[in-house]
């Protein structure tokens, strides 16, 4: 059987969500699309025989032949159409953010708390990824004791011309926000944000930055924020536990010994970093619903906990202080969620 999806948003990411469900992924029909430019819409259905092209979001999630939907459309849509999903009791994969805000989040889990069942799965890929996976069994076998501190770095090249100054925290670190609540199986409950000398490559931004998160259970992980470090995409990640550590591979399967020197690659941007991520995620997400399941991978909790974060984080980097992090209590349609 083949499950039919909707997809919302045909840019650079539905478009790459797309090829996958047409040409990488098993058990996928993309049979509807949309998006606000509707000649590119149009432009990628001229790819996918028997797809139809609608005018709106809310009008392809209406769509009876659409059994599930995938929401790529710019962040501050995602909330309606997200939305709109759960009052058709339609499956939906939303890529990060689930919403631009607090409030918006909020409302989706009530939403969703009140349909009664999980509809709704956020894209934080991290927790797909080989290495993370195999890190994060090494943490919950005991081996190195228990966790204490997790060393991070988040890695970019560069970045686009309209990066803003809080996109650091909201748009890059919020991957390391999600992926330590999965990897220590515990709420944040506090954020720091240290300011150190302002790299020459970072124009207006302040570039770097040093991230500081209190785990509930007390261990701290700190996460340095580079975004125009010039060498390529890096992301590193370390965890000390009482009788050891644990730390992610290079990514690279080959390195080259010539001319007196020791090479490896290092990864361009995060499509390439994350590139089996992304098909692993979507695949065990259509797995998960097929016949009618529900989807086990990060839930709209999860979406919501992490805006309050990166809202707590961006608090904390403009206004210099330790800020806690305050989240509703959890419903307990999301008490197994991770």
């Amino acid at each position: 059987m083949m499950l039919k999806v909707g997809v919302v948003g045909t840019g650079m990411i539905g478009q790459d969500h797309i090829r996958r469900m047409t040409t990488v992924l098993a058990g996928v029909e993309v049979a509807a699309v949309t998006d606000v430019d509707m000649e590119t819409a149009k432009k990628v259905a001229e790819g996918l025989p028997g797809a139809t092209v609608h005018g709106s979001g809310e009008d392809l999630i209406a769509d009876p032949e659409v059994e599930a939907v995938v929401v790529c459309s710019w962040g501050p849509t995602h909330e309606q159409y997200v939305l709109a999903a759960i009052a058709a009791g339609k499956q939906v994969f939303c890529e990060k953010p689930l919403a631009t805000t607090e409030q918006a989040c909020r409302r989706i889990v009530e939403a969703e708390s009140a349909a009664g069942k999980r509809l709704v799965q956020v894209g934080y890929m991290r927790r797909y990824d080989e290495a993370y996976r195999a890190l994060k069994a090494v943490v919950d076998s005991g081996r190195i004791g228990t966790p204490l501190m997790m060393h991070c770095a988040h890695r970019n090249a560069s970045v686009p011309p309209h990066y803003a100054a809080d996109m650091a925290i909201t748009d890059t670190a919020v991957h390391e926000i999600d992926m330590v609540r999965w990897m220590f199986g515990e709420e944040i409950a506090a954020v720091r944000v240290l300011v150190p000398r302002k790299s020459r490559n970072g124009g207006d931004l302040q570039d770097p930055l040093f991230l500081i998160l209190e785990m509930a259970g007390g261990a701290l992980v700190d996460v340095e924020i580079s975004v125009n470090i010039r060498y390529g995409y890096d992301i590193r990640g370390e965890v000390v536990g009482e009788d050891g550590t644990a730390a992610l591979g290079e990514p690279s399967p080959v390195a080259v010994r010539a001319a007196h020197q020791l090479t490896a690659p290092v990864p361009a941007d995060w499509r390439e970093r994350f590139l089996r991520a992304y098909d692993v995620e979507l695949q065990e997400w259509i797995d998960s619903i097929a016949g009618g399941g529900a989807p086990v991978g990060p839930s709209a909790w999860d979406g919501y906990a992490a805006a309050v974060v990166s809202d707590a984080g961006v608090a904390a980097l403009r206004g210099g202080t330790r800020v806690e992090v305050s989240l509703m209590p959890r419903p307990a349609l999301y008490e197994v969620s991770r």
